[in-house]
């Protein structure tokens, strides 16, 4: 199962102080000052609450959301990874297909917040796996290579007005301590009528929802954290020192401000361009309200503008219908949406209007390449998390007997049509068969996707095909 974060979005990015968070652990949260007001600035660009939008003035044109998902899809639009190879591979399979059906939605999220935890669990003898906003989870320690290995996760339960907040805290061992334990999982919880404060501490048995839950575990022979986390590949140049990820727009912010802007103008400069005819106050009828001596047909309502003109007859209409100025504020947008696309490591046209963009084939394959780049690393960064994940939930699984001993492999395939054409690859390859250049069998395996197996015994078959003929027809065949 999975946690349904979606509904989580709209809260407050840090619910508590990570002094306090930190305290309940006796631990220090590493997460700067700068680093949380930077994810705060992140969701609300995703959630279209971004400071500068005004209703009626500024309307967002969703670019963080869209951003994000277009980076989505292009990491996983032809993701193929299962597990292989006994009895229990077939089991984390089975828990990993779970993990697949949803993936993309959260990584979305994941990819406009900065990050994406993984965190697998049992209960009453099954497997679940949370997956979770990096902006309700608290990093309190890093390996030498910049890792996770320490963290706190919170948890809320709402009944009536109490509120009920769950912390849990892992923590992996490098070095391992006495008796071979790598791994450490503590849980505490509170009770508030404030979702802002922690509230007094309470026992975890109070709670039917986590009676079950022990307040401290101790693990062996663990090799890694039982949670995985997924970043962005976009560097932190928010805070350096930080292993914290930032959000795939983090570097175009402010090019995402000035875009809601100058569409707030184009959409300004069509209300204000409006055909509309003055008419003298005269030419109406009485209105019904109290607040107005005159009204206008609904229907005619855009059209028509009362005016008290005081003048004769003749002057009781007057046209209204200036020239809309539009062409240089759509090149003004159409401007900075490159700039995004470029700033943020997305080709060409993705955003902007691809019409509007002159460019040789050198270029185009340029900018192909930049986005290529970009997904390569998020692919290379996901496939890490999921394969972190996966020893995750085989831990679990022999802590809890959940399936037989057995060895497994994970196997990844992505897409590289962002950038390689097929058709002109293809085309490429016949070319260098008929000048010898390329093996018959190397380009039947392209083609059709074959083993080299495969491909020998599809060449053979061919060469039967055409020594049949031959005899058919009276000729000697030459061999391929």
């Amino acid at each position: 199962m999975f946690t349904k974060f979606l509904n989580w979005i709209k809260g407050v990015i840090k619910m508590f102080s990570n002094n306090t968070i930190g305290n309940a652990f006796d631990v220090n949260v590493a997460i700067s000052s700068e680093m949380a007001n930077a994810i705060t600035l992140f969701e609300k660009v995703y959630m279209n609450e971004a400071s500068w939008l005004k209703k009626d003035e500024v309307e967002s044109l969703e670019l963080g959301s869209s951003i994000a998902n277009e980076f989505t899809r292009l990491t996983t639009l032809e993701m193929k990874s299962e597990i292989t190879g006994s009895e229990r591979a077939d089991f984390l399979n089975k828990q990993y297909d779970r993990i697949k059906e949803k993936l993309s939605q959260n990584l979305e999220i994941g990819n406009a917040i900065g990050g994406l935890i993984f965190k697998p669990y049992v209960k009453d003898g099954q497997l679940y796996i949370d997956l979770i906003k990096g902006s309700c989870f608290y990093p309190t320690e890093f390996s030498s290579s910049g890792d996770i290995i320490a963290g706190i996760f919170t948890s809320q339960i709402t009944k009536g007005e109490d509120i009920y907040t769950r912390l849990e805290y892992h923590k992996f061992y490098e070095k391992p301590l006495r008796n071979n334990i790598s791994y450490i999982i503590k849980n505490v919880a509170y009770k508030s009528s404030n979702n802002s404060i922690l509230g007094t501490k309470i026992d975890l048995i109070k709670i039917p929802e986590w009676e079950n839950i022990q307040e401290e575990t101790a693990i062996q022979y663990v090799e890694k954290p039982l949670f995985s986390y997924y970043k962005p590949p976009t560097a932190n140049n928010i805070d350096p020192e930080s292993p914290i990820g930032v959000s795939v727009y983090a570097r175009a912010i402010n090019l995402i401000k000035e875009a809601d802007r100058q569409w707030g103008r184009i959409v300004w400069e069509y209300e204000a361009s409006e055909k509309a005819v003055y008419v003298d106050e005269l030419a109406t009828k009485p209105s019904q309200s109290k607040k107005k001596s005159f009204a206008v047909n609904k229907l005619k309502g855009r059209l028509y503008k009362a005016l008290n003109t005081g003048k004769s007859e003749s002057d009781f209409f007057k046209d209204y219908s200036p020239e809309i100025r539009d062409e240089a504020l759509w090149r003004g947008l159409n401007k900075t949406l490159q700039r995004i696309e470029f700033n943020v490591g997305l080709a060409y046209g993705t955003l902007s209007e691809p019409n509007t963009i002159d460019k040789t084939a050198t270029e185009i394959k340029a900018s192909k390449q930049r986005s290529y780049a970009t997904v390569s690393k998020m692919q290379e960064n996901l496939q890490k998390a999921l394969e972190n994940l996966i020893y995750s939930i085989d831990v679990l699984t022999t802590l809890y007997n959940l399936a037989p001993q057995g060895n497994y492999e994970v196997s990844f395939n992505w897409d590289d049509s962002l950038v390689v054409d097929t058709e002109r690859e293809q085309t490429l390859q016949m070319q260098e068969v008929t000048a010898g250049l390329r093996s018959k069998i190397k380009y039947i395996m392209f083609r059709y996707g074959l083993t080299e197996e495969q491909a020998q015994q599809e060449l053979e078959l061919i060469n039967q095909e055409k020594q049949s003929n031959a005899e058919m027809f009276g000729f000697t065949p030459k061999e391929e």
